[in-house]
């Protein structure tokens, strides 16, 4: 059975091509920002909420105004308006805060949701990639697994073009019959049941000081201000792009170091248990008025820096891959790092204690224990089912497969899938 896999591949575009890229994002991002006034507008003045069908079935009407768009395809500009249609979902589920307008610094690109209006010729490996109206554009990239594409997302960052493409592939991955216990930290990134330690790379760290000294560089120029009609300075513009480069460049170094740590270990094990993470309360923001602010702000920052939860997706879903087991053990109640993985003994330790010792004699590094107490859990087979908080997770991680819309066209919440599937409704007619 074929599964959904994201593949990224940089492009390079000439001159030419670069201008008509750069204002085919423009044009996506005044009508997303037009979708957004429309629905403020329509709900402010007649109390009417306006769906995405509704925003629609007026596209073809506002191409015969702005022709401009016909040159962008009409699933491309479905797209845009569904992605405020599921910012607007996020936001009545409590998930986001309310859609505002976006500037074009904070409009990265647009996406094709199916195969109509580009076509790529590569086998994985460098090619090209043909859009409508534009030719064709060189990018070069390695895919470890290609198939047949089915959306490609035009993307600019720092400067630089991207495609990213979603493809049916049957990626195949090999595995040991080993099975480890995994405890994730900040003082040690991943701390293994058979005592191998894997240290934090603290990439954040290493680039505190370069990032903090272009960032004083870039307060001192004249920052852009819209309510007071002030435009950013070219030396701004200048300062900016090289934060974000070396922002862009620490989220790569870990990004890379997330799969060689997860395809080293599931290369070795079949099966793998850790403990369930909550990372979203785990680096939320501290209350208004806390006492500890600084040291919660650090903490957060640690926390993800170390990139715990990328980690564990990507194990997760290169272990399904190759038909390995991920456990997630429930934390409260096995209480990993308060039990003693020889006797099971329960004893409450601080953060500060680094070593566990045991009345039964057992001593060593309190992770290591905590990972071995994981393994022992999923081993045993205590409430490992194929649904629940606490049974086997196979997870999909970069899996798309379900990807889809809670939205006013479907149940779930997510991405495109259904502007492949279904035509343009047309309008009732009015009794």
């Amino acid at each position: 059975m074929s599964i959904t896999r994201r593949v990224t591949f940089r492009l390079y575009p000439t001159i030419a091509q670069v201008k008509t890229l750069s204002y085919w994002r423009r044009l996506h991002k005044d009508l997303y920002n037009a979708a957004v006034a429309n629905r403020q507008t329509q709900y402010k003045r007649f109390k009417k909420s306006v769906d995405y069908y509704e925003q629609q079935n007026c596209l073809p009407a506002f191409k015969e105004v702005w022709r401009e768009y016909k040159q962008l395809g009409s699933h491309a500009l479905q797209a845009t308006l569904k992605r405020v249609d599921m910012a607007y979902q996020r936001f009545f589920k409590g998930l986001g805060g309310y859609p505002k307008f976006k500037s074009i610094r904070h409009y990265s690109g647009w996406t094709y949701p199916c195969i109509a209006g580009w076509k790529t010729l590569t086998d994985g490996k460098n090619g090209c990639l043909e859009l409508s109206n534009l030719g064709r554009i060189q990018m070069r990239g390695t895919a470890r697994t290609w198939g047949k594409p089915t959306t490609c997302t035009i993307v600019n960052r720092q400067g630089i073009w991207y495609a990213s493409f979603t493809v049916q592939c049957l990626p195949i991955r090999e595995t040991g019959t080993g099975a480890v216990g995994l405890d994730f930290g900040c003082l040690t990134a991943v701390a293994m049941s058979d005592g191998k330690m894997v240290e934090n790379p603290r990439f954040l760290v290493a680039a505190k000081a370069k990032i903090g000294k272009a960032s004083k560089a870039k307060r001192r120029k004249v920052k852009p201000d819209f309510k007071k009609k002030i435009r950013a300075s070219k030396r701004w513009r200048k300062a900016h792009k090289k934060v974000g480069k070396l922002q862009r460049l620490v989220a790569n170094q870990r990004q890379n170091w997330v799969h060689q740590v997860a395809a080293e270990i599931v290369s070795s094990n079949s099966l793998v248990a850790t403990e369930k993470l909550n990372i979203v309360g785990m680096t939320r923001k501290p209350k208004k008025g806390s006492q500890r602010k600084a040291q919660k702000t650090g903490l957060n920052r640690s926390l993800l820096d170390v990139g715990m939860g990328a980690l564990r997706s990507a194990i997760k879903y290169k272990l399904a891959e190759a038909g390995g087991i991920f456990i997630e053990v429930p934390t409260q109640k096995v209480k990993p790092s308060q039990t003693c993985p020889n006797c099971g003994i329960q004893k409450k330790k601080e953060l500060s204690e680094r070593v566990h010792n045991c009345p039964c004699g057992l001593t060593g590094d309190r992770d290591v224990a905590a990972a071995q107490v994981m393994l022992n859990w999923s081993q045993c087979g205590l409430g490992v089912s194929q649904s629940g908080a606490t049974g086997v997770a196979t997870g999909l991680g970069t899996s798309l497969d379900k990807r889809g819309s809670d939205s006013s066209t479907n149940r779930h919440c997510g991405g495109f899938k259904q502007l492949a599937e279904m035509k343009r409704q047309k309008p009732r007619p009015s009794s």
